[in-house]
């Protein structure tokens, strides 16, 4: 009886064991795919580059967390999630930054800044990309209260307008100016209350033939 309980122990420990080798230590259940989604601009080579996990590395072993910030490393990427996917799929959902407006550097030859929504620079352009407003402020840098009210102006714009905005200017958080390509301007003022300026704006340059519209206060609209 003691000798076949011994062999069950033995039979046992070998099996966990072999299970266990096959799971952390094999290739058989190692990293054979890497499965990228949600990249539009990033290449998913690029990607899987950044990642630097090997092929056949056991994936129970794969770092998700560091495998994350590695592929964060990509300025373009807003966000990146890595799960496991047995028995070898390793896969990475990103979110990329959406750009929103150009900043001029100030180098030789304007050379410019792409920016998002919060002000993180996505990459640099020899030039503006023409659907991106020109962003002027006087301290271009995430966390400074003129940029970030202006580019929260820029996405609040009606759809219908955005195209036709051609530069932002804010000296103040309260101060966001539109300049339009036909030469038109718009003092939206500062972020607050901007459905209701949308639609007066929007209603405006169809109906109202001025060079200024003054959407600052909703409740007080002007037009010179």
């Amino acid at each position: 009886m003691k000798a076949r309980t011994a062999f069950l122990v033995l039979l046992t420990a070998g099996v966990v064991g072999t299970a266990a080798w096959l799971v952390f230590f094999s290739p058989v259940l190692g990293v054979r795919s890497i499965d990228i989604v949600g990249n539009l601009t990033v290449p998913s080579e690029r990607i899987e580059q950044q990642a630097g996990v090997a092929d056949l590395h056991p994936l129970a072993t794969v770092n998700l967390a560091d495998v994350e910030g590695r592929v964060l490393g990509i300025r373009q990427l807003a966000t990146a999630k890595v799960d496991r996917i047995w028995p070898g799929t390793l896969r990475i959902e990103v979110v990329e930054r959406e750009p929103v407006a150009a900043i001029a550097t100030g180098e030789p030859g304007g050379r410019v800044a792409i920016v998002d929504g919060k002000g993180v620079v996505i990459e640099f352009r020899s030039a503006a990309p023409p659907l991106l407003p020109l962003l002027k402020v006087d301290h271009p840098a995430a966390g400074d209260p003129a940029m970030m009210a202006a580019l929260q102006v820029i996405q609040a714009v009606p759809d219908t307008v955005a195209p036709k905005v051609r530069q932002v200017r804010a000296g103040t958080a309260e101060g966001v100016t539109l300049e339009l390509s036909d030469g038109r301007t718009v003092l939206w003022g500062g972020p607050d209350r901007a459905e209701e300026k949308g639609r007066l704006i929007t209603s405006l340059l169809k109906r109202e033939k001025a060079t200024l519209y003054d959407v600052s206060s909703p409740d007080v609209v002007t037009l010179k």
